[in-house]
This record gives C-alpha cells, structure tokens and sequence, in this order.
C-alpha cells in the first residue's frame, strides 16, 4: 500500500515545484516554442503582422532556386576555408611565442585580448577606415612602397572576401589565444626537460610534445572555429553589407535579409534550419574523426 504523504512531504514538494518552475518556464517560453514555431514556420508565409498561412513546400523550393542562397553558403564555406585554419595557426603560433618569460608579458597578452572587449561595430568602422580606397592606411602605405594601384579591398570583388576574412582573423585570434596559452601551461616541464637532455630542437619539442598535449585544445577551437565563423555576420554587415555584388553574403546576412528587410519569415526560418543542419553535420564529422586526431 502507498504511504501517504505528510503535510510537511508536501509542502517540500510544492516549495520544490516552486523553485524550478520559473526554469521550465523560460526554457518552454524562450526555447521550445520558439524552435517549434520555426519549424513551422518553414512551412508557412508570415510577415510579422498577419496570422501564418500554411504553404507547404514553397519556402524550401524558393530557397533552393535562389542563386543568391547558394552564393551565401559558397561565400560561407570560403570564410570557413580561410578565417578557421589561419585563425588556429596564428592563436596557437602567439601562444608559444610567448609561452615564456619575456619584459612586458601582461602588456602583450593584454594588448592580444584586446579585440574580444572591444565592441565589433567600432572594430569594424575602424577597419572600413582603414580599407578605404582613396586616402585609406592601408593604401597609402602600399603608395608608399611603389605599389601604383592598390586593391579596391571592399569595392572590388576580387579582394572584399579576403579583406573581410582578415578582420575576422583579427578578431578571433586573441580569444583562442587565450584558451592555448592555458593548454600549454597544463604540459608538464619534465617532457620538455626530457626532449633537452635528449638534444631534441624546438621545431622537435613543437611537432612532438606542443602538439600533441594540445590534440584536446586544438579539438575544442577547431568546433568553436566552425560554429564561429558560420555565424559570421557583423563585421560583414558593416564593412560591405554583403557588396559588392554578393561577394561577402553570407547564409547569416541571408537570414537576417529575408526576416527584417524582406519580412519574409518563412523563408528566413527555412534558411535558419539549413544553417542550423550545416553547423550539425561538420560538428558531428568533428566528432567522428576525434578518436584518429586527438591524443588521450
């Protein structure tokens, strides 16, 4: 027979329903509904001020035929080619390069960390600054050095996808810069001692012992890299708005387009699930080839 509970019993539970109801109901208001709308919303027209009209398939097929979409994902992937693995070098290269005691450590871990508090729209005003074509740093600069026609950097297509690409290096960098420079201090002295006695060289040290003890570190920045770089959206926005000619639009700025420029809500969630499966399936691959790359 079930022991009925006490007065005291039940209170406690009351008191404990109490505690974790504003939890569940911030999770199901801002969590589950608002992904469970969007989902339906893939199927559906919506501009924000009538009520949704189911449309079936229609969001997906205009999604697909649009040459702009498969634009943004190409331009997407370009960025991820570029900012991810020079991203990883260069914060990982600054970790080891000052990965000693040198005069002025604080100033130029401080100075490294810098861009990350630092508010991304002055980042980027800055930096528009600087690529302007006519009277601009960088230009002025390559004048300098007897180069007689400098890029167009944000107005040239050749050239925006790249300038963009540095800044996002920028940005990054001092962030995972940090997250190495506390891996290497977890490598115990002694492997390194170890490789001294032995006569290994630095680059040795670097490839056999550096590495290796970082595999984990590595792991963790390259799925923090991915997940970044395909959320890519403000500095693009302010530097080139997705110009000239779409050559910097991203699956991001493609979703932002459609949901509050457009209005178009159904298209924007329809985008927002393809982005959503995309940044799935390279974590996911991430984590398969974990095992092959990662030393334990």
């Amino acid at each position: 027979m079930k022991r009925r509970m006490t007065k005291q019993e039940r209170r406690e539970n009351r008191a404990g329903l109490l505690f974790v109801a504003p939890q569940v109901l911030g999770y199901l208001a801002f969590v589950a509904f608002p992904l469970l709308f969007s989902i339906y919303l893939c199927f559906a027209e919506w501009d924000l001020i009538n009520m949704p009209q189911f449309v079936g398939l229609a969001n997906i097929q205009a999604l697909f035929r649009d040459r702009i979409f498969w634009k943004s994902i190409l331009n997407t992937l370009i960025y991820i080619a570029i900012v991810v693995p020079s991203t990883l070098i260069c914060s990982l290269t600054l970790a080891i390069l000052t990965n000693r005691k040198l005069p002025f450590m604080k100033f130029y871990r401080g100075a490294l960390f810098l861009p990350m508090v630092t508010s991304t729209v002055a980042i980027a005003m800055v930096w528009s600054f600087i690529y302007q074509p006519n009277g601009g740093i960088l230009n002025t600069i390559l004048g300098k050095f007897g180069v007689a026609n400098p890029p167009g950097w944000l107005v040239d297509t050749r050239w925006a996808r790249f300038a963009v690409s540095l800044v996002g290096i920028w940005l990054k960098v001092g962030y995972y810069y940090i997250i190495f420079d506390a891996g290497l201090k977890n490598i115990p002295e002694e492997l390194y001692e170890a490789a001294e006695i032995d006569g290994a060289s630095a680059w040795v040290k670097i490839k056999n012992i550096t590495i290796p003890m970082l595999s984990s570190v590595m792991f963790f920045v390259c799925v923090m890299l991915f997940i970044d770089v395909f959320n890519m959206f403000n500095e693009v926005y302010i530097m080139t708005q997705g110009g000239p000619d779409y050559s910097t639009y991203t699956l991001s700025m493609y979703i932002y387009f459609y949901a509050f420029n457009q209005f178009d809500m159904g298209r924007a969630a329809a985008a927002s699930w393809v982005l959503f499966a995309l940044v799935g399936l390279v974590t996911l691959i991430q984590f398969k080839v974990k095992k092959r790359l990662v030393y334990e």
